[in-house]
């Protein structure tokens, strides 16, 4: 068998992870013959409750683990990791501006990204998806410069997730057979859910659909403003939906995509349709097996390219609030 996988988790005692650690123990992610190296972060005050979850995870005796380290310290969780889910990080509380949160968020990642800088796996990724995920992905990575930049995502995957979703449920085809949807921009509620690109049981989606006013509208609408209805639902954020969405951005990233096909991720922008450099934007994204690349050459109507530009000011916007942090 290969070397195992170290695998960091952040926010390890939180909802997210618990429905994240055991299929990754399974072998659901990094499949089922990879060995895994669970290595969990959290912050003091709940070390205990991690124990309780390392209790579980022991209990299943998982044949694939090898090992399962706990520790309140970045410089322990990422030594020598190979992939680190950044998944912790402080919930925005009620009547809290975006922007505070950020401000909150900051040095917890500022910290993370020294932390992997100098103690990671040469071939590390990192994959964020504490909220704001862009930004916090922006604020790492800037502390993390000798990390190369396409080592670096912040999750889109929910979203795309989330519009593949609606589509299903409108059209009354199958999520296995629409393909090609795409998220742009932050992951916030001003992202932009295309569809012009996407097939709907191998036909156009707008097609299928038939709908147009539904997609501009209802669509976009629901895409965005999901994990609200969420909370309001069942008074929690979305986890389990997270954490499959994690292990699906992991997995889309670990072979090469089929022909035609892509993903949504928020990577580093090398200045494709118009988007500034340097910005931690969602693109469609295909997976090579040993890298990725940014799908090119895709029409964008003036629909995308306004909500793509609302999108992408915001992240501006951002990357200005926390321009004190980034190096």
């Amino acid at each position: 068998m290969s070397d195992p996988v170290r695998v960091a988790v952040t926010g390890a005692a939180g909802q997210i992870a618990y429905s994240l650690l055991f299929p990754i123990a399974s072998g659901q992610v990094f499949g089922p013959g990879r060995r895994v190296i669970l290595q969990l972060l959290e912050i003091t005050p709940v070390m205990s409750a991690l124990e309780g979850t390392v209790m579980e995870l022991h209990d299943c005796a998982f044949p694939l683990v090898d090992d399962i380290i706990t520790t309140d310290k970045p410089e322990v969780a990422f030594r020598d990791v190979n992939w680190a889910l950044l998944v912790g990080s402080k919930p925005r509380t009620k009547g809290q501006e975006r922007k505070d949160l950020i401000r909150d968020n900051g040095p917890i990642f500022v910290g993370q990204g020294k932390a992997l800088a100098s103690v990671a796996a040469p071939d590390l990724r990192v994959l964020v998806v504490g909220n704001p995920c862009n930004t916090n992905c922006l604020i790492a990575r800037a502390n993390a410069q000798k990390v190369p930049s396409d080592r670096w995502f912040a999750m889109t995957r929910l979203d795309h997730n989330r519009a593949i979703a609606q589509l299903s449920q409108k059209t009354g085809v199958p999520a296995r057979e629409i393909r090609n949807v795409i998220i742009w921009g932050n992951h916030s509620s001003t992202l932009y859910a295309d569809v012009s690109h996407a097939t709907v049981g191998g036909k156009p989606a707008r097609e299928v659909v038939g709908d147009d006013a539904w997609i501009a509208g209802e669509f976009l609408k629901t895409v965005r403003q999901r994990g609200a209805q969420i909370i309001e639902a069942r008074g929690k954020s979305s986890a389990a939906s997270a954490a499959v969405a994690a292990m699906d951005h992991v997995r889309s990233f670990l072979e090469p995509a089929p022909k035609r096909q892509w993903t949504s991720a928020a990577v580093v922008s090398d200045g494709s349709y118009d988007i500034p450099e340097g910005l931690i934007a969602s693109f469609p994204v295909r997976s090579t097996g040993k890298g990725w690349e940014i799908v090119q050459g895709l029409e964008l109507d003036d629909a995308a390219r306004a909500g793509i530009k609302s999108s992408i000011d915001e992240l501006l916007e951002e990357r200005e609030t926390v321009s004190d942090l980034l190096g």
